[in-house]
């Protein structure tokens, strides 16, 4: 392009670049609290949901 830039400059820009890709983006969708339940069968996996629902905490309000 035939402009000069100082190395400071450059060192500023290259930090900034890598830094914006980076770090995580406040806009991007949270993931979800809750471990993943890794049930032998669906009956299990009912059952477990099932005893999450009524013993959460959240619902003690």
């Amino acid at each position: 392009m035939g402009r000069t830039y100082q190395p400071h400059q450059l060192a500023l820009a290259t930090l900034g670049a890598v830094v914006f890709v980076l770090l995580p983006k406040p806009w991007a969708p949270a993931p979800p609290k809750h471990p993943s339940i890794n049930a032998s069968s669906p009956e299990e996996e009912k059952f477990v949901k099932e005893w999450l629902a009524k013993n959460s905490p959240a619902e003690e309000h």
